[in-house]
């Protein structure tokens, strides 16, 4: 018998709380505002949208803060096809840098939420919570045109991306953090609303794992597991009747595929363009060893 009823696992499927929502969606609006006050920011091109867990709607409330992602379009970074350069786009070199239009954005933040309340973290920008908001993670970024991967010489067929550096110079970020909610909604109504929901599930067993003290790899985020339940088939969410069903035909199916490198160097993200166990910080191994513990924690 599973340590959990399917009752309990039914109740863990669902998002987070109204209350939750109300201070999601004003700490976004409020972000938006202080970027269209700003001087230095208010006549660029900038689009402002949110991502992560709350945008592909798979957020629980111990993760009920926002990500929002604050993305320059008027200066772009962009891969290209081999053997092919700016140049063959007609593009010039921008003249606008990453660390003053940062600056800009924390001056903004800065105006709208007080210096009190905003912290200059490594990747993105804190924004500390109060009785109307939640946390939020504000991240300067770039957009980031992926010609490469669509093969295209004509300049508005890409896949468009984010990219930002960190504070400490140590690292690039590029993503795809639009395509990655395209995709979860296409997949999710592939799977009659139960990949979002089994995300949310995988994603409470793993916080009920941490608070009854199980070693749980630092590895492990709730990005990746999303990620893994993108790589289940299909079949899996439709052809099972329950959710006990469900989670325990996708973790015997995520362990089996990642006890070997062949049979899962392929799977991608969400956004289908980043391979999921190329040059991260988990790997397959790690991923095999957590299903393993995470199926016997459930007394599968």
């Amino acid at each position: 018998m599973a340590k959990f009823s399917e009752q309990t696992f039914d109740s863990w499927k669902r998002p987070a709380s109204e209350t939750e929502e109300t201070r999601i969606s004003h700490a976004i609006t409020t972000i938006k505002e202080a970027i269209r006050a700003s001087d230095d920011l208010k006549n660029k091109e900038i689009e402002i949208f949110v991502q992560g867990s709350y945008a592909n709607n798979t957020n629980v409330r111990r993760e009920s803060d926002v990500d929002v992602c604050i993305m320059l379009k008027d200066t772009f970074y962009a891969e290209y096809p081999e053997n092919l350069t700016r140049d063959d786009y007609g593009f010039t070199e921008g003249t606008y840098d990453y660390s003053t239009y940062r600056k800009q954005v924390i001056n903004a933040l800065i105006s709208q939420f007080g210096e009190n309340s905003i912290k200059n973290g490594n990747k993105s920008i804190k924004i500390e919570s109060n009785s109307q908001r939640v946390d939020a993670d504000a991240v300067p970024s770039f957009q980031y045109r992926n010609y490469y991967y669509s093969n295209s010489k004509i300049s508005d067929n890409f896949k468009e991306g984010i990219k930002f550096f960190s504070q400490g110079g140590d690292s690039t970020i590029i993503n795809y953090p639009q395509i990655h909610i395209e995709n979860g909604r296409r997949k999710n109504t592939e799977t009659q609303r139960r990949f979002k929901r089994l995300a949310r599930i995988f994603k409470r067993i793993r916080y009920h794992m941490i608070d009854e003290g199980e070693p749980i790899n630092n590895g492990i985020s709730s990005f990746l597991l999303e990620c893994l339940l993108w790589n289940v088939p299909n079949e899996i969410y439709n052809n099972n009747g329950t959710w006990i069903e469900r989670i325990e035909k996708s973790i015997s199916y995520l362990y089996n595929k990642t006890q070997n490198v062949e049979t899962c160097e392929e799977w991608r993200e969400v956004s289908e363009i980043l391979y999921l166990f190329h040059d991260r910080k988990w790997n397959r191994k790690m991923v095999n060893e957590y299903l393993f513990q995470m199926g016997n924690y459930l007394e599968f």
